[in-house]
């Protein structure tokens, strides 16, 4: 499966997605490659900080690829890993596009923010011409660092179920503490001690809308 964690937005918080999503996957003995095809290169810096001081913990492939090589690499390599996870940064880049054609799935966090979520329109064009070059492309909005009281999250929410070209997850992220300690320790949030049950719980409900879903689909594909 290849899901691509992008947008058109930074400060979203798409490399924390990624690499919490390749560490879980990997975790559950899947063969993963990382590939960070974001010019700020965070996902790679996460990979190296993490194998320097967690060297026994389930490891990935970690690649960083540019431009049109993010989608001829990937064609090449998918047959040898059984995940590719794909961070493409916060713009709408050649990179991005790139990792569209060949995707499964593509996952954009928009924060809570009425400035964030104006974005919508221009990742919905996105989808659609990508959709034209990938007709299988499933592409899902989630909200990411939600607040913990207050209007924005449901308002926010509204807004993502009322478009058409992405499908609204009801997975939302929170600003937590949790995700940031974890990250600066080359952790997932899942690895973390002592836990924040929060955070564990809202990833991994995330976790099981992207690779669940992609269970029940060759199951339906099978059944057909």
């Amino acid at each position: 499966m290849i899901v691509v964690v992008g947008g058109i937005k930074g400060g979203s918080g798409k490399t924390t997605v990624a690499t919490n999503l390749a560490v879980i996957r990997a975790a559950e003995g899947r063969d993963v490659l990382l590939i960070d095809a974001d010019d700020q290169e965070t996902a790679s810096d996460f990979t190296i900080l993490r194998n320097e001081r967690q060297p026994e913990a389930p490891s990935y492939t970690s690649i960083k690829l540019t431009g049109a090589a993010v989608r001829t690499e990937t064609l090449r390599l998918r047959q040898k890993y059984q995940d590719i996870i794909i961070d493409t940064g916060g713009r709408d880049t050649t990179s991005q596009r790139a990792a569209l054609t060949v995707a499964d799935m593509l996952l954009v966090p928009f924060v809570p923010r009425s400035f964030d979520v104006w974005t919508l329109e221009k990742v919905g064009t996105l989808v659609t011409e990508m959709r034209a070059a990938n007709a299988g492309l499933r592409a899902h909005a989630f909200l990411n660092r939600t607040d913990p009281r207050g209007h924005d999250n449901d308002e926010a929410a509204e807004v993502l179920k009322d478009t058409e070209a992405l499908t609204f997850l009801d997975a939302p992220l929170g600003t937590r503490k949790a995700f940031g300690n974890a990250a600066a320790q080359g952790f997932a949030v899942t690895e973390l001690k002592p836990q924040d049950p929060k955070a564990t719980e809202e990833v991994m409900l995330l976790y099981r809308y992207v690779f669940d879903s992609e269970k029940i689909s060759r199951l339906r594909a099978v059944g057909e």
